[in-house]
């Protein structure tokens, strides 16, 4: 999945698998701390109160709802002040029928952490639809859509963080750790100037789109990722075609987009 015109062709290639991983410390199969990035961590140092990288506030406790395989039924996690969940891991009111509140962790690095980005659980993924606006009575929707829902959500994410590590490792000297994600934000409705451009030419518009700011060793830079519709979902729940490219926010970022629009021309 992805469009193989929106990464890289270059000889060096980022592993997402050597990114630094932790995972919830109850869980006694997975209890090795890692050190960190020193690159990154030096970087956090700088930041200040108002600039904190923790990301958003549902990411502090994710790590209490990834399944421990030891532990498996230990499903909700209570807040010693009230005694209660979060309040996105609640049922709505009239909820058809109940929701896991596990979630995934991904292998995406969180910045200015020793830990990587956790997805959204079910319940957690039920409640946003319907804070945006979503009414499930029109739908016809089963349990088991929630979860098909999820894996194609987490597939994507997955995808575009390869994506974007190809275009990374044309940097793998200056920031030899590698990346780690900031933060991220949806703009569905603002198209992308190569969107448009591709509209005009006949093609379809991208029904989602997502600005990511990654980290590069102290250096914030910003992805655009289109997301246009690629058919049938396939087995490994992977349907989008993803056109994954560093914003036209600095020189270096056009140099890079320059350099890899030759290789394809010229390959």
């Amino acid at each position: 999945m992805g469009l193989s015109a929106s990464s890289p062709s270059v000889a060096i290639q980022a592993d997402v698998s050597e990114q630094p991983q932790t995972a919830p410390s109850q869980c006694p199969m997975q209890q090795k701390k890692m050190e960190g990035c020193p690159m990154h961590m030096k970087s956090a140092g700088s930041l200040d109160e108002n600039q904190n990288g923790s990301g958003p506030v549902h990411q502090e406790r994710a790590y209490e709802y990834i399944e421990c395989p030891v532990k498996s039924q230990m499903h909700e996690k209570l807040d010693p002040r009230n005694m209660m969940p979060p309040p996105n891991q609640v049922p709505s009111p009239g909820q058809p029928f109940p929701l896991s509140t596990t979630r995934e962790e991904s292998t995406i690095p969180r910045a200015f952490s020793q830990q990587n980005w956790v997805y959204p659980s079910e319940q957690m993924f039920w409640n946003a639809m319907l804070r945006k606006g979503w009414k499930w009575k029109d739908d016809d929707i089963k349990p088991e859509d929630m979860g098909n829902i999820i894996k194609i959500h987490n597939k994507n994410n997955e995808q575009a963080w390869k994506e974007i590590l190809k275009w990374e490792a044309l940097h793998a000297r200056e920031c030899p750790c590698g990346p780690t994600l900031v933060r991220f934000g949806g703009k569905a409705k603002e198209y992308s100037p190569r969107a448009r451009i591709r509209s005009w030419m006949g093609y379809e518009l991208p029904f989602d789109r997502h600005d990511w700011i990654i980290e590069r060793c102290g250096k914030e830079v910003r992805y655009v990722i289109d997301y246009y519709d690629g058919g049938e979902v396939d087995k490994n729940y992977q349907f989008t075609v993803l056109d994954v490219r560093p914003a036209f926010d600095s020189l270096t970022a056009v140099w890079d987009r320059m350099k890899v629009a030759w290789w394809r021309w010229t390959s």
